[in-house]
């Protein structure tokens, strides 16, 4: 199969689990013998350009005229047969489906997070979940409270993407991939076409290494912003701490605005290590020794990256109870569920997972278990490759799913919130 990613890739400064996601699942494809080739732009061009070619940046967000000229061409001339789009913010932008529509390729999309209904894609403001903007046309409650980077001027491209494209969308793709069921249902409530939203959760690589013992540390590891309960973490962390703690320390790992703070507040102390970033083999490593994953975040996340790579390393999570994390940890069987936004609860949740090691362990092997069944390599392969013969099937009139003959391809059929990018 002869697949065209496109994907504008986030900034290097910050760690995406968006690019990851892309690049581990165009090496999946390849590893299988598909053909996979990437049309992409880059963020971080964004800071070598002129003056006037960063003011421009903003216009292009609705609409890139030079990327339809670009991606049609490339299109007519290698003839893929399906286009699996990923992020079009802020370089592409939704001209890319206009270019599959001119070539008349089948497109499938994979909606990282919320951006269809909530221009910074997050559901979350000031601390709490927000869905104002879900099921409008016009996303003006956005722009009124200034929702991209504190900024109503900046919110104003992004509002009028999505207000202006929304068809554009709903009709040039021929299959929403949504990464949990519970994404899926607030898209669906929103209007958006339910027969083409499917579920198919991101899959995880296999770390290379499991846990095999109780573990070191809890473990923090994600980016430092207010809607992943950082400081909801720091202020549950001191409670405990004013109880005689846990008997392990934490370990906060990652980047982003809170990284000041974090650090002033972890400094001089012996419960808590601030690390700033890893690299993956660090990661996977430090994920490897720890006790639990804690992943308190105060907006419904999409997914959870760091939950099915903790699952993978045999490792239990502490998560809040609401997103996709009620999909990928079973209260007391694989982790722990607090309540969402409640220091109390986590705090509970942090003394609990640490006060039985023989139960925390067995949390870890049926982890291990469940990453096997639902989000292992060979199950992510399975999927993918899966719903691509059903939209290529599709388009061709095929009933039996297999893919078009004579098109000049070759190959067999067997067998993942913004980031701050403008001005980088």
């Amino acid at each position: 199969m002869h697949v065209l990613v496109v994907h504008n890739r986030y900034s290097s400064a910050q760690p995406s689990g968006e690019n990851r996601v892309v690049d581990e699942e165009v090496g999946l494809l390849r590893a299988a013998g598909h053909r996979v080739d990437v049309f992409e732009r880059r963020s971080d061009s964004i800071a070598g350009r002129s003056l006037p070619g960063k003011v421009a940046v903003p216009l292009l967000v609705p609409w890139n005229p030079a990327v339809r000229t670009e991606l049609t061409a490339r299109l007519r001339r290698e003839r893929p047969d399906v286009v699996h789009v990923h992020n079009v913010f802020p370089l592409l932008s939704p001209a890319v489906l206009a270019a599959c529509a001119d070539a008349g390729v089948p497109v499938v999309a994979t909606l990282h997070n919320y951006t269809q209904v909530c221009p910074p894609g997050t559901l979350h403001r000031d601390g709490r979940a927000c869905s104002e903007c879900v099921g409008s046309k016009v996303a003006l409650p956005a722009v009124r409270h200034g929702c991209y980077r504190n900024s109503r001027l900046a919110t104003v491209p992004l509002a009028v993407s999505l207000s202006v494209n929304r068809r554009r969308w709903w009709s040039g793709v021929d299959r929403f991939f949504c990464i949990s069921a519970a994404q899926r249902d607030v898209l669906a409530r929103s209007g958006m076409p339910a027969e083409r939203l499917v579920v198919k959760h991101n899959f995880v690589p296999e770390p290379g290494t499991r846990r095999t013992g109780a573990g070191e540390h809890l473990l923090f590891l994600g980016r430092l912003a207010e809607p992943k309960g950082v400081r909801l973490l720091m202020a549950a962390w001191d409670g405990l701490a004013a109880g005689g703690g846990v008997g392990v320390p934490l370990v906060v790992a990652g980047a982003g605005p809170l990284e000041a703070e974090v650090t002033a507040w972890a400094a001089g102390r012996d419960d808590v290590r601030y690390v700033g970033l890893y690299d993956p083999a660090r990661c996977r490593e430090t994920v490897a020794r720890a006790v639990a994953v804690v992943a308190p975040s105060l907006a419904p996340e999409t997914f959870g990256l760091v939950v099915a790579e903790a699952m993978a390393a045999g490792v239990p999570a502490v998560a809040a109870g609401h997103g996709a994390f009620v999909e990928l940890v079973e209260d007391g069987v694989t982790g722990l569920l607090h309540r969402p936004g409640e220091e109390a609860s986590l705090a509970d949740c942090l003394r609990r997972i640490t006060a039985d090691p023989a139960g925390n362990q067995e949390m870890g092997r049926t982890a291990r278990r469940h990453y096997e069944r639902a989000f292992s390599p060979a199950v992510g392969l399975e999927r993918l490759v899966e719903e691509y013969r059903t939209v290529i099937a599709g388009r061709s009139g095929g009933a039996d799913g297999a893919p078009p003959t004579g098109n000049g391809n070759a190959g067999s059929l067997g067998g993942t919130p913004r980031g701050q990018e403008w001005g980088q």
